[in-house]
């Protein structure tokens, strides 16, 4: 046997082990006997679950991994690789990279619905969940900060990346939007939240959640706006938004630069094109309207809108922080 081949062998061989063999969902993510007691959680420390597709973001996506995976405050980090089409060579590799640091696995999904993105895992330790995009970097204190934040609003999104809805009176119609004093929708490309928000999703609902999934899987997108209008309706309250010291989103070329909690941004010229054009957001043209659609059918199915605005960050500094709205009244969002 040649000694290329015998590496394949090895490769392939270490694939299914640590792959296929650290996988610890049932056959029913939804059973509730696959589901951690709470008492067992820990509250000092985050779970990051990485969404993984495009092997042009492999060695990005090991990066990030890896930076997370040297942070105090993380727990482990689970890689969701949801591209099914992905030759086994090429996962075998990644997983024997990322095997470097025992705090990482490499998880194949069985599809590639982003709703896999919000399964309940058993394998997941903490009440803290990280969900964030292969394509996302947040400086390290930046992270820490909104893990602490979340720390004192446990019942809420937080994150850096947020979006609006509104009504569109002349059409009659919801719309995804941008606003510049509010927002309602807290993105995925970095979104903490609730271990247990993972099962409400995926499992609670119904029929009118079942029909909600399978909005996103039709329209392979909105898992996010899905996950806010859950959280939304049961707290009633928006997300939380926190800025960051510094905070690049490779996948998209609208924001291909360096920003900071004071507003300032630098321009920044990626070298690697193949990273922005794999982003799913980059290509502008429908997405809007998509999303907007999106909206209209949660709100259709679900029969209300349960979308709340926040208002304001959270900075790591004296004397700014986000306002929420309870009671029609504008109050710091710690004592919301």
């Amino acid at each position: 046997m040649e000694m290329n081949q015998i590496r394949t062998f090895v490769i392939l061989f270490f694939f299914f082990f640590s792959v296929y063999g650290l996988r610890t969902l049932s056959d029913d993510p939804c059973d509730p006997k696959a589901q951690r007691d709470p008492r067992t959680l820990r509250s000092d420390q985050i779970t990051v679950l990485i969404n993984g597709y495009s092997e042009s973001r492999i060695p990005l996506l090991q990066s990030l991994a890896a930076t997370y995976a040297t942070s105090p405050l993380v727990s482990s980090v689970l890689v969701l690789w949801g591209n099914p089409s992905t030759p086994a060579q090429t996962l075998a590799q990644l997983a024997q990279n990322l095997s470097l640091h025992h705090s990482i696995s490499l998880l194949r999904q069985s599809s590639n619905s982003l709703n896999n993105r919000f399964l309940p895992r058993s394998s997941i330790g903490t009440h803290a969940v990280l969900i964030c995009d292969d394509d996302v970097e947040i400086d390290h204190e930046s992270f820490e900060f909104a893990v602490r934040v979340w720390g004192s609003n446990r019942d809420r999104l937080i994150g850096f990346f947020v979006r609006s809805h509104d009504l569109d009176l002349s059409r009659k119609e919801w719309i995804y939007t941008v606003h510049p004093e509010k927002y309602s929708i807290l993105l995925t490309k970095f979104m903490i939240l609730r271990n247990d928000y993972l099962f409400k999703y995926s499992c609670n609902g119904g029929p009118a959640m079942v029909e909600m999934r399978r909005t996103v899987d039709r329209m392979s997108n909105c898992e996010d706006i899905l996950m806010n209008f859950v959280v939304a309706d049961e707290t009633n309250v928006g997300p939380v938004l926190v800025g960051a010291k510094w905070a690049r989103d490779y996948g998209d070329a609208r924001n291909d630069v360096d920003v900071d909690h004071d507003g300032g941004d630098q321009r920044l010229g990626l070298k690697d094109e193949g990273v922005k054009e794999v982003g799913l957001s980059s290509r502008r043209g429908e997405h809007r309207k998509r999303r907007g659609k999106c909206i209209m059918e949660f709100h259709r199915l679900m029969g209300r809108m349960p979308l709340r605005f926040g208002y304001g960050k959270v900075v790591n500094s004296v004397g700014e922080q986000a306002l929420c709205e309870k009671g029609g009244h504008l109050v710091f969002c710690d004592k919301s």
